[in-house]
């Protein structure tokens, strides 16, 4: 089952953040395979909504499913920032 069809998951905060953190992870491959002035934005924006996702999933009990998603995403910006200094 494909978890956006589960009507739990999608009113979960720490389901909500981990989506976001796979969509930055999508959004930052795009960027390092074709760096240009949509993609890279792109993966700017995609890393805010997932730091707000985060933020809204910060009163999960599950804090170590959350430390995963933070991990996650600081190392996709680590990505993302070598992809800007390259340009």
């Amino acid at each position: 089952m494909n978890r956006k069809d589960s009507s739990l998951q999608s009113q979960n905060p720490l389901s909500q953040a981990q989506e976001a953190v796979d969509d930055v992870q999508q959004a930052v491959i795009s960027a390092q395979s074709h760096p240009t002035g949509q993609t890279i934005p792109e993966a700017d924006n995609a890393i805010l909504q997932a730091q707000r996702a985060i933020e809204q999933a910060s009163e999960s009990t599950n804090q170590e499913a959350l430390e995963m998603a933070r991990s996650a995403l600081e190392a996709e910006k680590a990505a993302l920032s070598s992809v800007d200094h390259q340009q």
